[in-house]
């Protein structure tokens, strides 16, 4: 049935040629590349061409698909794109995109290759050349999001219990964090750039990246 729904929202492409990613893109567009075997000993290169700041009539956000460098299709996320041996998923989050993956036929998945000039591009070159420094990034991101949570989760339960009702029956829960209302902006600017860095990486946890939206 979803696959059915996803067939629905793609449309044929016009066959225009695949933009250059700009410097000025790089906060507003995810570009990424599979190359697939022709059969004749040549490739194919399929693009995902993704504009996190532009959405149809109707409100939604979509994905184009480039073959050899032409407009083949677009589709409404999320989107999964036929092609030779499986599909493209793409899913966006609220943060950038948490899939852009090639499933085969037998359920294995690769992320796709992102381009050099994008965001997730420049992320993975910082992973390769600086692979101690990304760790720490990386640990860093989940570090944040995890206080955020937990901050968020006994604020919340202050709030819940504070009703007469509810508090006769199982107690006030006072939380042993009192953040002034400047750190907890603070926090949630924080919390949304560690999902954002984690979205460079596909990586998305709908209690972490989730809670963090």
């Amino acid at each position: 049935m979803r696959n059915r729904r996803a067939a629905r929202r793609i449309k044929s492409g016009d066959g225009h040629a695949l933009p250059r990613f700009r410097w000025w893109q790089l906060l507003g567009r995810s570009l990424f590349y599979l190359r697939l075997p022709d059969g004749d000993g040549g490739h194919t290169v399929y693009s995902v061409d993704v504009r996190h700041n532009r959405t149809d009539d109707s409100g939604f956000a979509n994905a184009d698909l480039y073959v050899d460098g032409r407009h083949h299709a677009r589709s409404r996320l999320p989107a999964a794109f036929p092609v030779p041996g499986g599909k493209i998923e793409v899913r966006k989050s609220a943060f950038g995109l948490k899939r852009c993956h090639y499933v085969t036929a037998d359920g294995s998945e690769h992320r796709l290759q992102p381009d050099r000039s994008s965001a997730e591009g420049r992320r993975e070159h910082l992973d390769r050349a600086h692979p101690a420094l990304s760790r720490g990034i990386s640990y860093s991101s989940t570090i944040v999001l995890l206080v955020s949570l937990a901050v968020l989760v006994m604020q919340l339960l202050e709030k819940l219990t504070q009703p007469a009702p509810i508090a006769a029956q199982i107690g006030v829960f006072t939380s042993p964090i009192d953040l002034p209302t400047w750190l907890n902006i603070a926090l949630g600017v924080v919390a949304a750039l560690a999902s954002t860095e984690r979205a460079l990486r596909l990586r998305f946890n709908w209690l972490l990246d989730g809670g963090a939206g």
